[in-house]
């Protein structure tokens, strides 16, 4: 948005789906645009690319210009190109996702953005262009990686309980687990470390906190696996 237009491909833009787990809720990153088309609407951040720009590169950038956020991985979702996805031209636009803990991240609105913030998953809005069924196909890439993949990592704070995991799993997937099943698959997996303290602002009987075993966690996201619940 910052950038002279005759630098960048005005036909190729990034549309980035960042997640967040805070409250107990799974949240998407918005931003209100202060540019046309759809001034004053909330969208996902995003942007055009850069002639001389990698597209990798390219995504980085744009959130950061346009939220703040930085130095964090993202993953390509898909392209998309649909014919009226775009009011006056035909622009296509690569999806990417990433898992971060918002409480990590200070935001920023960029220039020519009015506002960015979390919004919970169940209260997005109807978006302009193609931003809710981009949203909907990064739902669907994070639902088949938490089978493959650990993901709590990026989402969680450093400590946590079973039952705040169990919840962003339940969040994530869109489905009750039974607590019982739940714990004897998570901790079978030796994938976390039982801390010796307890949750001080419970409402009944007070959970232990856990973290995450660095190394198991890093072989899991590496090897994979079969988590069936």
């Amino acid at each position: 948005m910052s950038h002279d237009i005759e630098k960048t491909i005005n036909n190729i833009s990034i549309d980035c789906v960042i997640f967040g787990f805070e409250n107990n809720e799974l949240e998407i990153l918005l931003i209100k645009r202060g540019f046309d088309p759809f001034t004053g609407q909330w969208a996902l951040p995003g942007g055009f690319i850069l002639k001389e720009e990698e597209l990798d590169k390219s995504a980085k950038r744009i959130l950061f210009e346009t939220t703040g956020v930085n130095k964090i991985f993202m993953k390509q979702i898909a392209a998309f190109g649909g014919l009226h996805r775009y009011p006056d031209r035909r622009v296509f636009t690569v999806g990417y996702f990433a898992l971060i803990s918002p409480d990590n991240y200070d935001l920023h609105p960029g220039l020519n953005i009015k506002d960015v913030k979390w919004v919970k998953l169940n209260k997005i809005p109807n978006l302009p262009f193609d931003h809710n069924k981009i949203i909907d196909n990064a739902l669907m890439k994070l639902r088949q990686r938490v089978r493959i993949q650990p993901v709590g990592f990026e989402l969680l704070p450093k400590k946590f309980t079973l039952p705040q995991l169990q919840l962003l799993y339940e969040k994530i997937l869109g489905k009750d687990f039974d607590k019982r099943n739940f714990r004897k698959k998570i901790l079978k997996m030796n994938l976390l470390e039982k801390l010796d303290i307890k949750e001080t602002n419970s409402v009944g009987r007070a959970a232990f906190f856990y973290k995450f075993d660095q190394k198991a966690y890093n072989d899991f996201k590496n090897q994979g696996f079969v988590f069936d619940l």
